[in-house]
């Protein structure tokens, strides 16, 4: 912990006793936010690699049989020899298909998912970049992902890649107009872009002053903004029941039909990302983030109550999927469509007239 608090002085002493002090303050900058960007990237690698393995031990319990339990203690090397086994095996490009595009897809899909992470805080004065467009950049990043799905269903030159390409376009259009709506009214109350500052407001209010600070969560008067963003986040995500992107039973795994190797494993380092974020963002809009539900377990560390959050609401995704058939195409358009849209308008207009009456909650 020292050598944490220390880090800036002996880095930027470093850095002007090797680059001389013109240059000291820039490359101590850049050391000191690669630095940051690797203990942001490792930590998710871990939980995205290990995600893999409570979703087979979780999913193995609901429906009473075995999860991996052969490689290490507890099968606990079952995700490093997944990795391993998919680094192993050959990548292969389909002679038909555009290889520039091929090899691009899925960098595309993963990029967006990790660049999102820099905004993201974990706790007061815990993050990368604390921008005051913070929601904005979230917005952008997240909806960058479907380019990844698009061009490899395009570029695999294949029927059965580019119908799952064109079913995930359609899919991520319409929930991410509900997921933008519910964020908006999450923006009106907070009255602000900045994620740090969306969580702090969340600690004030009557409920918080008299230590119940899980009261003064957005969850409670935004019930039904919650509701959306999270079912919406898991259609975004391809993640049962809304998995009709790699309907295995319809269209042999969609837009990664031609993949293989470590390419195939992109989309799935991806998928689980994204699976994260929609989980931190939750916690983050609608949880209070790291804040502790009453005030007397303050004395708990703030980053293990943002990731006690994220994991429970990561582990609804499983259980849905273990719970629940898939939609018919139709169904997950017409909720989109003619559901979630309307919903999430309506209690815009709901929260803005609430906001300008004396019982405004978050004056």
């Amino acid at each position: 912990m020292e050598l944490i608090a220390n880090f800036p002085g002996w880095a930027h002493h470093l850095s002007e006793s090797v680059f001389g002090p013109e240059l000291g303050t820039p490359i101590y900058t850049l050391v000191k936010t690669l630095v940051l960007i690797i203990c942001i990237v490792v930590p998710l690698m871990l939980c995205i690699a290990y995600l893999t393995l409570w979703e087979r031990k979780l999913i193995g319990w609901m429906q009473i049989r075995l999860g991996p339990n052969r490689v290490g203690p507890l099968g606990l090397l079952q995700p490093i020899a997944d990795g391993i086994k998919l680094l192993l095996k050959e990548i292969i490009i389909p002679s038909g298909s555009n290889k520039g595009l091929f090899i691009l897809a899925p960098i595309m899909a993963l990029a967006p998912a990790l660049s999102a992470w820099a905004v993201i805080p974990f706790a007061p004065e815990v993050v990368l970049a604390d921008i005051n467009a913070g929601l904005l950049y979230l917005l952008a990043m997240t909806s960058l992902g479907v380019y990844g799905v698009i061009i490899a269903g395009w570029a695999s030159n294949s029927k059965y890649a580019f119908l799952g390409a064109m079913r995930s376009a359609a899919q991520i259009v319409a929930y991410e107009i509900a997921m933008g709506f519910a964020l908006v009214v999450v923006l009106m109350v907070s009255g602000s872009l900045n994620l740090s500052e969306i969580v702090n407001g969340q600690g004030r209010g009557a409920f918080a002053d008299m230590g119940l600070t899980f009261l003064s969560w957005n969850w409670l008067p935004l019930l039904p903004m919650l509701v959306v963003y999270f079912v919406s986040g898991v259609a975004e995500t391809n993640r049962a029941p809304f998995d009709v992107v790699e309907g295995e039973s319809e269209i042999v795994a969609g837009h990664m039909v031609e993949y293989s190797g470590m390419m195939f494993a992109l989309f799935f380092l991806a998928e689980y990302a994204n699976m994260w974020m929609i989980a931190t963002l939750t916690v983050v809009m609608f949880f209070g983030g790291w804040q502790a539900p009453v005030a007397a377990l303050s004395w708990v560390p703030s980053i293990f109550w943002f990731f006690g959050k994220a994991a429970l609401v990561v582990s609804m995704f499983l259980w849905f999927r273990a719970t629940f058939p898939r939609y018919r195409y139709d169904q997950i358009m017409r909720l989109g469509w003619k559901v979630f849209i309307p919903i999430t308008l309506i209690w815009l207009v709901v929260i803005g007239i609430w906001m300008q009456t004396p019982w405004n909650i978050w004056a």
